[in-house]
């Protein structure tokens, strides 16, 4: 059970109801329990969908971007981060046999040398913070310093969502299908 209540538009004072609005067009409805406890800091929610909508139009391909995020998710074992980015695995071109192999990437034969690079990366960076000249020159060989840079922030970002996810100890909706559960 979430540490804080989630804040429903029907519970919330009149004063957030652009926030809510905001929400409800950019986010899947009904609202995600981690916006909904979100709502508290307004003014943090809003400047995290800013952030977090600049990095879904950044340079980088969306398949990388949703493959280093369910690696973080994977990594991290929140269940949370892993069952929401699946659904954008599959709009980005991830298949759902990928989807099942994003946690053992290394040993599958279902990602190609630019995807499993991305994934060693995220997952090297979530496991001990710094990486490997080796690691990162072998995503750089196939980005541009431009979309290594947006990997790492995509990387860096989604580290710190599923830290907020487990302080906060969010729920995950009824809706998505565990992934795996946590330990």
């Amino acid at each position: 059970m979430a540490r804080v209540p989630y804040l429903r538009r029907e519970d919330a004072d009149e004063s957030l109801k652009p926030l809510y609005d905001r929400l409800e067009s950019e986010r899947k409805v009904p609202t995600a329990n981690i916006f909904l406890a979100l709502t508290h800091a307004p003014a943090q929610l809003d400047a995290f969908l800013t952030y977090a909508n600049s990095l879904r139009a950044a340079d980088l391909s969306p398949k990388l971007r949703e493959l280093a995020i369910l690696t973080v998710g994977h990594a991290t074992r929140s269940a949370y981060e892993v069952a929401h980015h699946q659904s954008h695995g599959l709009k980005a071109g991830l298949t759902e046999e990928q989807l099942a192999a994003v946690a053992d990437f290394e040993s599958s034969g279902l990602f190609d040398e630019t995807e499993k690079a991305v994934m060693r990366l995220a997952k090297e960076s979530t496991l001990h913070v710094d990486v490997s000249d080796e690691t990162w020159r072998a995503a750089a060989e196939h980005l541009t310093g431009r979309q290594m840079v947006e990997l790492s922030l995509s990387i860096a970002w989604y580290n710190s969502g599923v830290r907020i996810m487990g302080l906060l100890d969010i729920d995950l909706e009824d809706n998505y299908p565990i992934p795996f559960r946590n330990s």
